[in-house]
């Protein structure tokens, strides 16, 4: 009650920013009675008082007026408000007059009984879930008139009276569209789960338009509902779009102080053929700069999306690339080319397979190997944070994904192995715990286990192979610094197994900052088994700038220990772990 009456009074949401003479003062005050009583008796307060004084004079004070005007150029006046509550109201009867169907307790529905406080939300609250549950059960036409209160003369209770007309039970009628331009009508049909003869239902139809919205082509979607029953006895239904632009295009950049920085393009049509279909094209350049980096790369992509793919919820995907990158551990350029599949198995569940084909040349320790890769990866995947967007902040749920890849490499030496990965990422809203705002204060974690089987460590590709180190394992370790090396030269070799872990405790200060602590850990091995002289701990801290995109991200960690090795090329000498390391880019680390 006193957040309400905080909000309701103009008096307290507008000294600083609209300041207003002596004048002006009185004139608020007096309408902020009117509205502060109002809101009293919302809360059942129906013999309230409030009392408004300025510099301790009563508003109907004759001279407050002159009291006023007579201050000091720039001196403030005091303004006090004080409330008499009175007695708090009760409901005794509760009343429903109409005829309703015998599928509906009017009285069990309302929820309200004789005791309970007369708090108009509640009541209103009441009229309003009678009225969907008639609604939801097919009576389009219901209709239930605002409540009428009467007021007891001998005590403070009030009774209550509900007029309520249920109508004709109906279908769904006729569906149209409007506003279609470029979409095509029948692809919007195919994608309706709403069809005409169906029981009449706000909540499916508050679905269907949802769903609409997910093809991702439309930037509105509103539905217009017939005022009457049509020639079949249904309802017409008009859905009214608004296409999104056709195309898009978005930039990015980051840098972290192993990698370097990176900085693209990317230009979508999300409607090429007017199917919904999307075609997405990018190009970023990388590792500019950076301590593991020996080069500047690319990485180049185009995506053919088509949706609901045979089914509802199935997309079929195409795709082309081309990389190059210069790192410490090898040098690499590829051409890519892939077809997945995706069905969405329910609102958190996915699942993928496809067929991926790889043509790369990869130099590690002065040796050229030349792959011809053929993968076959099939992906389980969980969501239940419910965002749609990636860079958004996650505060709650869970993400998981199984990733199987049998992959054959034909090259010197040919190998056939599997890839297995699982990973996993929870988050916890705290404001339950420490009594904060929601979303304010949210604790994160996740966790990565992945094995090569089917070939040694030196018979995989070296970019099959696993490294740890960086932003997306071990935060405060340079990229793919974490695991085995060349004894020569300290070179990263990879290894067939990697487990990884982070915590992160994220907090919210203001509207737009944010502050995060963390701590990762990881190994790189040729086992899931627990090395402890292979194992490694980073912690740090980091900033965050909330934006309507999403938060932009600083970290800055720093590895527990620092380890040392000696290399003998090109000379001999000792080569330490960094000091720290430098993440910035868009969105959270996970």
């Amino acid at each position: 009650m006193d957040d309400t009456l905080e909000a309701t009074s103009d008096l307290r949401s507008l000294r600083n920013s609209a300041p207003v003479s002596p004048f002006g003062l009185i004139a608020r005050a007096r309408s902020d009675m009117d509205r502060l009583t109002t809101a009293l008796e919302s809360f059942g307060y129906y013999q309230c008082a409030v009392v408004i004084k300025i510099n301790g004079m009563s508003l109907k004070d004759p001279g407050l007026a002159a009291a006023l005007s007579a201050l000091p150029k720039d001196s403030d006046a005091r303004v006090e408000i004080g409330f008499t509550l009175g007695p708090l109201y009760h409901l005794r009867r509760i009343d429903v007059d109409g005829e309703l169907p015998g599928s509906v307790d009017a009285r069990r529905t309302l929820g309200l009984t004789a005791g309970d406080a007369a708090v108009a939300s509640t009541v209103l609250a009441a009229r309003a879930r009678l009225l969907g549950v008639l609604q939801e059960q097919g009576y389009a036409f219901a209709a239930v008139e605002p409540p009428v209160a009467y007021e007891a003369a001998d005590a403070p209770v009030l009774d209550l009276g509900f007029r309520v007309s249920a109508g004709p039970k109906v279908n769904i009628g006729e569906i149209r569209f409007e506003g279609l331009r470029r979409v095509h009508e029948s692809v919007v049909r195919k994608r309706l789960m709403l069809r005409t003869g169906d029981p009449y239902s706000p909540a499916a139809i508050e679905r269907a338009r949802n769903d609409l919205l997910g093809l991702g082509v439309f930037g509105q979607v509103s539905v217009r509902i017939g005022t009457a029953a049509d020639s079949s006895g249904g309802v017409p239904i008009t859905f009214e779009m608004r296409e999104r632009k056709r195309h898009a295009a978005a930039v990015n950049a980051a840098y972290s102080s192993d990698l370097g920085g990176s900085g693209g393009i990317k230009w979508s049509d999300r409607n090429l053929f007017g199917n919904a279909d999307q075609l997405n094209i990018a190009a970023s350049v990388i590792n500019l700069g950076g301590s593991d980096t020996t080069g500047v790369g690319y990485d180049t992509s185009a995506k053919y999306i088509k949706p609901d793919f045979g089914r509802r919820d199935q997309s079929l995907q195409f795709s082309v690339g081309a990389i190059k990158q210069s790192l410490q551990a090898y040098d690499q350029k590829a051409l890519t080319g892939g077809v997945t599949l995706n069905r969405k198995l329910s609102s958190v569940w996915s699942a993928s397979v496809g067929i991926v084909t790889a043509e790369e040349q990869i130099n590690q320790e002065s040796i050229a190997h030349n792959y011809t890769l053929v993968e076959l990866p099939v992906t389980l995947s969980y969501d239940s944070t419910h965002l749609s967007n990636p860079l958004e902040d996650p505060r709650h749920g869970i993400r998981a994904s199984v990733n199987v890849a049998p992959t054959l490499a034909i090259g010197r030496p040919n190998a056939m192995f599997v890839i297995s990965q699982v990973k996993i990422a929870g988050f916890l809203d705290l404001h339950d715990l420490i009594s904060t705002d929601p979303g304010r204060s949210v604790l994160a974690a996740r966790a990565l286990a992945g094995i090569a089987q089917g070939a040694g460590e030196l018979s995989l590709p070296p970019d099959q192979r696993f490294y740890g180190g960086g932003s997306g394992t071990i935060r405060g370790y340079a990229y793919q610094s974490v695991g085995p090396k060349f004894v020569s030269d300290g070179t990263p070799i990879g290894g067939t197994a990697i487990t990884a872990g982070s915590v992160e405790l994220r907090q919210r200060f203001g509207s737009h900052f944010g502050a995060a602590v963390f701590a990762d850990a990881g190994q790189v091995s040729a086992s899931l088994r627990a090395v402890p002289d292979e194992f490694r701990i980073g912690v740090g801290l980091g900033l965050r700038y909330y934006t309507p995109i999403g938060p932009i991200r600083l970290d800055v960690a720093v590895p527990t220990k620092r380890h040392s090795v000696t290399v003998t090329m090109p000379a001999p000498r000792v080569i330490t772990d960094d000091a720290f390391e430098i993440y910035i880019g868009l969105g959270q680390s996970f």
